[in-house]
């Protein structure tokens, strides 16, 4: 379905508006109805009834007549043909729908904004939507916002995520992260610099093509460049050397089913006695099954897994392995403490 503007819609209805209103102004003027007597004689007049007041026209006012049931013929005809174009295709159903999203939108705070809808696109909304984050998508193909519509969970707003205004829709000040998946480098380039001056906070996710455009976006303000063709051959390749270790990592990573996955904790949630601590102090109260298996420093190095000496620092990020089961009750023993 192509994309519609409510403005035919409304402009039909001012025209009967304004129809019936020189209809009644005019028979008030020229044959000093009343206004009761005048809005009968109009609604008669352009509905082709034939009923009359019971009075005369003198000349001026059947010369008034047969010009009102002239244009009264293609207002009526526009207006009935442009109503029933629209209800036929859904536009007011769309129409509806739009702006209930949008009222939805308005009310997010520390959500994530997604531009483009395409394949890697829909597959970062499918895994948001996995983990419960409140997600809005951009999207400017009538196609694919249909698509979004049939779905009726997701958020999205039809627009160019490249223009101010479409990030504005989406509540980007107040978003606490975006991914821009759109196929041209250069409009990931241009959201990346107009998203970084809205939200200097936002934590921001691109795609890419090229390498050239890799140290491009990152001085734009990207916090992370994704190359889905880079990584989808490297994985290949590995897929080869290591089979059963990537298929394991792909069943943690992707699958994230109950039997395992791998999550992350800042070490700004642990309690006060355990920062600045070995490692051990937090395993001696872990008894959930879970394992840590590496550690992220402040200088975004990585300790793979980690000896019990390992001193932990607020500024860390803990790496977990277990189940869901077990991630979730050390979080929560975590937060108790």
């Amino acid at each position: 379905m192509k994309k519609h503007s409510i403005k035919p819609v409304i402009l039909s209805l001012s025209l009967v508006f304004m129809m019936l209103v020189a209809g009644v102004t005019g028979y008030m003027l020229i044959e000093k109805y009343s206004f009761t007597e005048a809005f009968f004689m109009t609604m008669n007049t352009v509905a082709t009834v034939g009923y009359s007041t019971g009075r005369n026209l003198s000349n001026a006012g059947m010369y008034f007549t047969s010009f009102l049931i002239i244009f009264s013929v293609g207002t009526f005809a526009f207006a009935v043909t442009t109503l029933t174009r629209y209800v036929m295709e859904g536009v007011f159903r769309n129409y509806y729908r739009d702006n209930k999203v949008k009222s939805k939108i308005e009310k997010l705070e520390n959500h994530v904004v997604i531009c483009g809808y395409g394949r890697n696109g829909k597959q970062s909304a499918a895994e948001l939507r996995e983990y419960k984050i409140p997600h809005v998508v951009l999207e400017k193909e009538e196609q694919l916002i249909e698509q979004l519509r049939a779905d009726g969970e997701i958020l999205y707003i039809q627009g160019d995520a490249t223009r101010d205004e479409v990030l504005l829709a989406a509540n980007l000040e107040k978003a606490s992260a975006l991914i821009t998946t759109l196929p041209v480098d250069a409009d990931n380039l241009f959201v990346v610099l107009t998203a970084r001056q809205m939200n200097p906070k936002l934590r921001i996710i691109s795609r890419a093509s090229y390498d050239q455009s890799d140290m491009k976006l990152r001085l734009a303000g990207a916090n992370n460049v994704i190359m889905p063709d880079k990584i989808g051959g490297q994985r290949m390749a590995k897929m080869i050397i290591h089979p059963d270790v990537v298929e394991f990592l792909d069943y943690l990573m992707v699958q994230a089913s109950e039997s395992g996955a791998i999550e992350e904790v800042p070490c700004s949630v642990l309690p006060k006695e355990l920062l600045g601590k070995p490692l051990r102090l937090l395993m001696q109260k872990n008894e959930t099954g879970a394992n840590i298996i590496g550690i992220r420093r402040s200088d975004r190095s990585f300790i793979v897994n980690p000896l019990p000496e390992t001193i932990i620092n607020k500024e860390d990020v803990l790496f977990i392995l277990g189940t869901k089961r077990q991630i979730s009750r050390l979080q929560k023993a975590i937060e108790e403490n």
